[in-house]
């Protein structure tokens, strides 16, 4: 299985816009390595280079992918979850690889689609290297509950988005954002079992994968 595909899925967040149109604000202060704030980004906190142009680039290579799970106890059960008031649960090795698996076939159907960019494993002048991470990844599904009987949830996990867009030649970092995500449906509760918790799993990624998808077409629109 090729992690590397699994970054894209933080890839979305490089260059999506949402209801306004982003802004780099160049009057606040950078960063340490030079980037500016982006305004009306679609994630909490998002950065780049007020210097560069991002129409340039129109391949991609595929960088290191990380994933950290939040330590939480292996005995955590729906029972535990009751008398203690939890809401983390263990993930387990099968459900782990599971989870890794589902959002990298989603990207991968999506991006079959993606017009104006290409993957590539040759560092150029048109191509951005993209790293990414998944930090704290959580579950609210007690895993005695996955095979058996339904529980209604808000969400049944999430997970913090770290991602950096880097200049294949330079190597300096043009982009970051950090942001958290739900896998949720919004304004409702979810009937959680085995199959309703890997669904919602696969309509974030998909979620994500069409903004990745959109966003990056944007740039040569």
């Amino acid at each position: 299985m090729n992690k590397q595909l699994v970054i894209l899925m933080a890839s979305l967040l490089v260059i999506t816009a949402c209801a306004g149109e982003p802004t780099i604000d160049t009057t606040a202060e950078l960063t340490h390595d030079g980037l500016a704030p982006i305004n009306n980004s679609n994630f909490r906190d998002a950065w780049a280079d007020p210097d560069i142009d991002f129409k340039q680039y129109n391949q991609i290579m595929l960088g290191a992918a990380e994933f950290e799970f939040r330590a939480v106890r292996k005995s955590a059960t729906s029972a535990s979850m009751r008398r203690s008031g939890t809401d983390e649960f263990w993930i387990d090795d099968e459900n782990r690889q599971k989870l890794i698996d589902t959002v990298t076939e989603a990207f991968r159907e999506e991006l079959a689609s993606a017009k104006g960019f290409t993957i590539t494993d040759t560092p150029g002048p048109e191509t951005l290297i993209l790293v990414g991470a998944l930090h704290d990844i959580v579950s609210r599904v007690p895993p005695d509950m996955l095979g058996r009987g339904e529980i209604y949830l808000a969400s049944v996990g999430e997970a913090t988005l770290i991602i950096e867009a880097r200049d294949s030649l330079s190597g300096e970092t043009i982009y970051r954002a950090v942001d958290r995500q739900n896998a949720e449906r919004m304004g409702d509760f979810i009937v959680a079992n085995r199959v309703t918790t890997w669904a919602e799993v696969r309509r974030l990624a998909s979620r994500w994968a069409t903004r990745l998808r959109t966003g990056l077409e944007s740039i040569h629109e």
